[in-house]
């Protein structure tokens, strides 16, 4: 969702992000957006169709920025043959934290992303997220299913979709709220959550061949 490069585009989505941050997508006003970033509301509708296309543009953002974060903190393990799936699952979880630390206004507008649950708006964005997500994943479980890291008899879609469940929605197992974030409480939150993961999908010797 690229929009072409425009005097004040920084500014107006970094008024955006402040704006979805701390309102619900339909209480955050186009206006104020708008006039936070001063720019003409002319020059806003040439690049972006309406608000909604704005707020998918800025959640696509955030997940670019988060998987070039990841994929350069990772490229000095992708080549470990000893790390199985969910080792490479907690050191993603781990990086994600540390992403999430250093740009806490996008943690926040994921949190209250996961608010809109119901509304129209959030499925859009799970659509276009699950549209980003698969080719990332993707290879990561292919990778991982001829490793042999999963028990035998599951399919690569019931993985990814089990996997990017539970990971889409760990704020929901978390409880979190963005009152009383604890940054330094999740990454044992994840490593819990992968361990689960790893019981119920890995193979019963953590890596090889199933045992009996």
């Amino acid at each position: 969702m690229k929009v072409k490069t425009f005097d004040r585009k920084r500014e107006l989505l970094e008024a955006a992000l402040n704006e979805f941050i701390e309102k619900s997508y339909e209480e955050a006003s186009l206006n104020n957006i708008i006039k936070n970033a001063g720019i003409s509301k002319g020059t806003f509708y040439y690049h972006f169709r309406d608000k909604e296309a704005l707020y998918l543009s800025l959640l696509q953002d955030a997940v670019d920025a988060k998987l070039e974060f990841l994929e350069r903190k990772l490229k000095n393990y992708i080549h470990d043959e000893n790390l199985n799936v969910f080792e490479n699952l907690k050191l993603q979880a781990r990086f994600g934290v540390a992403f999430a630390t250093e740009h806490p206004n996008y943690y926040l507008l994921g949190l209250m992303l996961h608010r809109e649950k119901g509304n129209k708006i959030y499925d859009a964005a799970m659509k276009m997220f699950d549209m980003t997500a698969d080719s990332y994943y993707e290879n990561l479980l292919e990778k991982a299913m001829e490793q042999g890291d999963f028990r035998s008899g599951v399919s690569i879609e019931f993985v990814k979709k089990i996997i990017m469940h539970l990971l889409f929605r760990s704020d929901e197992i978390f409880g979190l709220k963005r009152e009383d974030i604890d940054f330094d409480q999740l990454v044992p939150g994840f490593d819990e959550l992968i361990d689960f993961m790893q019981h119920g999908l890995g193979r019963a010797d953590g890596r090889g061949s199933d045992s009996v």
